[in-house]
């Protein structure tokens, strides 16, 4: 199938062919055509499958007809959880919409919002935003939401996870009840997707892959390893296996600054993008290393939401997230629209219960392969999938009746038995790091 045969214009087609693109991803398949019928949808895709210009295009496609708004207001909006995320979206509708009369911005925090203000007196088709800019905005009578035709949330599950439902429900109250919503994300976990419900209508539900899976362009494996030598193991990976371009995933900001440092006091160029960066700093360290002047990007998961760098080959797990949905997230970075990619987890004894819990969601057990050098003190034992976790019984109090104590023995260090799943080989095996091409993101 090639995007001819979707129901869009000859202006935007063209403006597609000149990215170089002439057949839809499957999301884009799906999606567009149901968009365009003005449909409520629901897509769950995986990062990197061109979900964005699955709703960017039809959008463009649904407004190219229809009245100008009026001052400041809005026929479409989009909304994003990060400014990063907006960012990347803003320039998906720039580029696609380039042979359409229409017009669009895009509104964040942390930066001056007079500009922004100035850019929706006039009004404008699209807006793309996150939702506590938008607020800001709206309170200050910036804009105006009754003129909506047309609603999106992009990464819907991570709005909803992040706290913003009271604001999305707000701006979802003054806009006109017939509209069009829809929701774009990686992953709907279910006590999101039945929330998301209550804000669409009647959707039509889509997806191009399992839910909460990964995607299998992606090599996995975990290297178990004591916390404090953590950082010593990542910066031995990245100068043996010769890893030019590494995204690497801290739990913390404070953690993602200090291993930054570490790593280029090692001489290995890296620079640390997190909530506290102003805005300036954070697209700077993002075009750097985009264009390969750095060569480590340490970034917590809310800073991470929008980065889309083609080709990205190495992904790294300093720390295991909280939410195990976000493990999908983050290795989502690499093997992207096709290509090959590899996602590394540095895992110490006291992530097991988080490690468990994300190999639970995966489906699969994570193979672990231990560094010669860096083996653990405690290593990290098998999930054993379908057997039942033997809890240690507590000891009889003085008195209690005599010598019948069942202390019961625990299985946590994976005693015993099979596990089940389709987890091939979760054998530990040590591994010296060997130099790996770093020329192809097939590496």
């Amino acid at each position: 199938m090639s995007f001819d045969s979707l129901g869009l214009s000859a202006p935007i087609l063209d403006a597609v062919k000149k990215q170089g693109y002439d057949k839809p991803s499957p999301i884009q398949e799906k999606a567009i055509p149901l968009v365009l019928t003005g449909k409520d949808v629901m897509a769950a895709a995986q990062t990197g499958t061109g979900k964005t210009a699955g709703f960017t295009l039809p959008l463009l496609e649904i407004l190219s007809k229809g009245p100008r708004p009026g001052p400041n207001k809005i026929r479409a909006l989009v909304l994003t959880p990060t400014r990063e995320l907006a960012a990347q979206v803003a320039e998906s509708v720039d580029l696609y919409g380039k042979n359409l009369s229409l017009t669009s911005t895009v509104v964040y925090g942390g930066v001056k919002i007079n500009p922004q203000m100035m850019r929706l007196r006039r009004g404008v088709d699209i807006l793309v935003a996150t939702p506590g800019r938008l607020m800001d905005l709206y309170n200050q009578n910036a804009v105006r939401f009754d003129q909506v035709e047309v609603l999106i949330l992009d990464e819907a599950d991570r709005m909803l996870d992040m706290g913003f439902i009271h604001d999305i429900r707000k701006i979802i109250s003054n806009m006109p009840k017939e509209r069009q919503n829809l929701m774009f994300s990686a992953t709907f976990s279910d006590p999101i997707r039945n929330l998301a419900k209550t804000i669409v209508n009647d959707p039509v539900e889509i997806s191009v892959s399992p839910r909460n899976t990964t995607a299998q362009s992606v090599e996995q494996y975990i290297c178990p390893v004591d916390k404090k030598r953590k950082s010593a193991l990542l910066t031995e990976l990245i100068k043996e296996k010769q890893w030019n371009q590494v995204l690497v995933f801290s739990r913390t900001k404070h953690g993602a600054n200090r291993l930054a440092t570490n790593l280029d006091a090692s001489g290995i160029p890296a620079t640390a993008i997190h909530g506290n960066k102003s805005q300036g700093a954070r697209t700077k360290a993002l075009k750097n290393f985009k264009a390969g002047a750095v060569q480590v990007l340490v970034a917590t998961d809310i800073a991470a939401r929008g980065i889309d760098i083609d080709s990205l080959p190495f992904v790294v797990n300093f720390d295991l997230p909280n939410v195990p949905e976000d493990y999908v997230h983050r290795i989502g970075r690499t093997g992207r629209a096709g290509a090959s990619g590899l996602a590394v987890s540095l895992v110490s004894a006291d992530e097991i219960e988080l490690l468990q819990d994300i190999e639970k969601l995966i489906g699969r057990e994570l193979e672990r392969q231990v560094m010669d050098g860096f083996e653990p003190s405690h290593d990290v034992p098998p999930s054993n999938f379908g057997m039942k976790r033997v809890r240690q019984a507590k000891p009889k109090k003085p008195g209690g009746g005599g010598g019948n104590n069942r202390g019961g023995r625990s299985d946590n260090r994976g005693g015993g038995g099979k596990p089940s799943g389709n987890g091939a080989n979760t054998q530990q095996r040590r591994r010296k790091p060997k130099p790996k091409s770093s020329g192809s993101a097939n590496s």
